[in-house]
């Protein structure tokens, strides 16, 4: 676990930066369908997100009829795309996820399976929500919205990701670390 990063975006571009290659695919949920900037977000004009700039992004998308995501479609879409990561999670996706069947076809295309728990994390800890460790390669959260702790940021990854996740932090994003911050998140 690191707790050094600042807030979750620098905690999920510290992630991409070390699992996938300048310019590496990904598959995150469609902003306009509850995902997240930080998850790829691009326009056909401009890249609008730090990620989709230095990243190759494609959007998977909810159903419009039943607003849930389509695990069919999404499969089929990763088939094709093929993307380094693929990444579950939300801002405002109001529904729990299918971790397995993410894990399923993160798996059949080769990519990193990575969740963003930022906006429901504290529904996770109170087990109102299923968790994404059992299956996830790495897990981030703020620790300021629903876990109401100090504004800042943690990622969780296995331990052979370790290394490259802590790299990418410190030194690579990140300066020295803002100790206030990190003993207020051990309280």
């Amino acid at each position: 676990m690191n707790v050094q990063p600042h807030s979750g975006s620098p905690a999920n571009f510290s992630v991409f930066t070390a699992l996938i290659p300048p310019g590496g695919r990904m598959m995150g949920l469609s902003l306009a369908h509850g995902g997240h900037l930080t998850h790829g977000h691009k326009t056909p004009q401009r890249a609008i997100s730090a990620t989709s700039h230095y990243f190759d992004s494609m959007p998977y998308t909810v159903d419009p009829e039943t607003g849930l995501i389509d695990y069919d479609k999404l499969e089929i879409e990763a088939a094709e795309f093929k993307p380094h990561i693929l990444i579950c999670g939300a801002s405002a996706y109001p529904r729990d996820f299918d971790y397995a069947r993410f894990r399923k076809i993160a798996d059949s295309v080769g990519a990193f399976l990575m969740c963003d728990m930022a906006h429901y994390s504290g529904l996770i800890a109170t087990e109102l929500m299923d968790s994404p460790f059992p299956y996830c390669d790495v897990v981030t959260s703020t620790t300021h919205k629903t876990l109401r702790g100090p504004r800042s940021g943690v990622i969780f990854c296995k331990q052979e990701h370790a290394a490259k996740i802590n790299f990418a932090v410190f030194p690579m994003h990140q300066g020295g670390p803002h100790n206030v911050q990190i003993a207020a998140l051990a309280v």
